[in-house]
């Protein structure tokens, strides 16, 4: 798969980014997003250096990710417990089978 220059800005300047042909929506998205959390940071917290700025929006979406990579942890455990149950419950219902 080839890549292909694409144009996006983040906060106030425009970078040429390589991406997968395909996914040049899904970076603009991105950019797009990454752009109004460092504008949001920005008047929430009265930040101006954009090392910090970025520094701190980035920590916050890894917080995120962190948060969303333990819940989708637990509830993949809770599906595997659930489906163990369930086949032991199978198991039991077939053992009362009558052999035909």
């Amino acid at each position: 798969m080839s890549n292909q220059a694409v144009e996006i800005q983040v906060y106030g300047r425009t970078f040429k980014v390589n991406c997968p042909a395909g996914q040049e929506d899904a970076l603009r998205a991105a950019a797009a997003d990454f752009d109004q959390r460092l504008k949001d940071l920005s008047e929430r917290t009265k930040i101006t250096n954009a090392e910090q700025l970025l520094m701190f929006t980035g920590l916050n979406i890894c917080n995120e990710l962190h948060s969303e990579r333990q819940e989708q942890q637990r509830n993949a455990e809770i599906l595997s417990n659930r489906i163990n149950e369930m086949e032991d419950l199978l198991e039991k219902a077939l053992q009362y089978q009558p052999k035909r």
